[in-house]
């Protein structure tokens, strides 16, 4: 499993290290791990023309130091000083007696802004020094135009700890902002480089150990294939289809069956012993899946259920919701379903409820446009948790999972664009309801789901287009290359 800790947590780590080292000695692995990264990425140190975009304070050192190690196997060093008052001393002073040059980005010493950029545009890769894991905000002017520069020449770009104009704590990204090919983070991840939009300036992340001592509660975790494995329900020997679990699927409308097929067809695949199906899809229902267990006698009458979900394609079936939240089983609410639930009686469960809504049905819930969702999305999906005392799966290129607990929020990335189709939140639904119905918590169910899910578009796509019952159909490839 993958962690993320707040600035706070990592720089409280720090300090107690940095108490029992040696003074520089913390920095000197950073830049350790950082030079490299570097020569990893460059492939041939020797001869190649490497700039650093240097902010003040430790994160501009760390680029300092890392660039003298690479002076000293044969690069050519330019460290592009933007706070040249500020500068780190130690590092610029390394820098300097290991052949590196040293340039303004100002007019101060005749170096013109025009300059500073061509001399970013020649190089074979930048390290992106700029601002540390507490900066908040956009770069500002001189900054962002030398990161327009590196884009424009297309030159490898390292960001240090985290790309420069992006914020660590919530995914962030408030203006200009360094895209960077790869992330250099120290001790553990921050949750910026697991959340999106700010996952998206980082590139591939590389996690370089510098001895922090972290404590348990990780602000963010993402599961990885042996800790979804642990979760995913197994028969044993004296199973039958009502041990392993009954999920209840209410959903599609006349208008819309397709909802009701397809969240079936993820229920089915989900680890459950049976699916029972109840709403006015029936036939077609049947008609793809014999095995369903139909009933159209409503969801207090279709018999016995260990998770409902409720909510794909039900139109304004207002009353069926309401019948399935009073249920006393774990019920996963979704699409229609999340415009159509009362929020006292979602908070006056006692059962366990995971809501599963997109951006727009996020922002409609919380009263905001859909951009604030997609700009926060991490502090969208706490919010939602929160006031609906529910765990809720916020659907998107990164997947978050949050409960009304406070704790750890779980993210999820094995997605692909690919799943951005209609009725592949259906299949998701149907997945997580029934692993719900297997005995997963409302956290397990939902994270296990995605995780799945994910996978099964990557299969079911391999690069090209996949409708959802693609999706719903690789499900078992997924599930087997989880488990093995």
């Amino acid at each position: 499993m993958r962690t993320a800790y707040s600035v706070e947590t990592v720089r409280a780590a720090e300090r107690e290290l940095m108490a029992r080292l040696p003074e520089g000695a913390l920095m000197q692995r950073a830049a350790a791990g950082l030079a490299a990264a570097c020569a990893d990425l460059l492939g041939r140190v020797y001869g190649s023309r490497v700039v650093l975009l240097v902010g003040s304070g430790d994160n501009g050192g760390d680029a300092l130091y890392a660039g003298a190690r690479l002076a000293r196997r044969g690069a050519g060093v330019t460290a592009v000083l933007l706070s040249p008052d500020r500068t780190h001393p130690g590092g610029l002073a390394a820098l300097r007696r290991a052949g590196g040059s040293v340039v303004r980005s100002d007019a101060a010493e005749g170096i013109d802004e025009g300059i500073a950029e061509g001399i970013v545009e020649r190089a074979d890769l930048v390290v992106d020094g700029i601002v540390g894991i507490g900066g908040k905000g956009g770069l500002r002017p001189e900054a962002a135009a030398l990161a327009a520069a590196a884009g424009r020449s297309r030159v490898a770009v390292v960001a240090v700890d985290l790309p420069s104009g992006v914020e660590a704590d919530t995914g962030e990204v408030r203006g200009a902002a360094v895209r960077a090919d790869l992330t250099v983070t120290f001790g553990t991840h921050k949750p910026g480089l697991l959340v999106d939009p700010a996952r998206e300036f980082a590139g591939s992340v590389r996690l370089v150990d510098i001895g922090l001592e972290l404590p348990a509660g990780a602000e963010l975790e993402a599961l990885q294939h042996s800790d979804v494995a642990r979760l995913l329900p197994l028969p044993a020997a004296e199973s039958d289809k009502y041990r392993r679990g009954v999920v209840g699927v209410a959903a599609g409308s006349a208008r819309y069956p397709g909802a009701a097929v397809l969240a079936v067809a993820g229920a089915l695949r989900g680890g459950a012993g049976a699916v029972r199906y109840v709403g006015p899809a029936g036939d077609a229902v049947i008609a793809r899946f014999p095995e369903t267990l139909v009933s159209d006698r409503g969801p207090h009458k279709a018999g016995r259920v260990q998770a409902w979900v409720v909510g794909p394609g039900a139109g304004d079936d207002a009353a069926t919701v309401a019948e399935v939240l009073r249920e006393d089983v774990p019920v996963l609410v979704d699409a229609d379903g999340l415009r159509l639930a009362d929020r006292n009686a979602v908070r006056g469960r006692t059962a366990p409820t995971l809501m599963t809504p997109h951006a727009g049905e996020a922002a409609a819930l919380l009263g905001v446009s859909r951009e604030e969702v997609e700009a926060g999305r991490l502090g969208a999906v706490r919010e939602l948790a929160g006031r609906y005392g529910a765990t809720v799966l916020l659907k998107g290129s990164t997947t978050l999972v949050a409960d009304s607990a406070g704790g750890a929020v779980r993210v999820n990335a094995t997605g692909t664009s690919w799943l951005a189709t209609a009725g592949s939140g259906d299949v998701l639904s149907g997945l997580a309801g029934s692993l719900l119905a297997a005995g997963l918590s409302a956290l397990d169910a939902g994270s296990a789901a995605a995780y799945l899910h994910g996978l099964a578009g990557r299969y079911a796509a391999d690069g090209a287009p996949a409708g959802a019952h693609d999706v719903a159909e690789a499900i078992p490839e997924a599930w087997r290359d989880v488990r093995d």
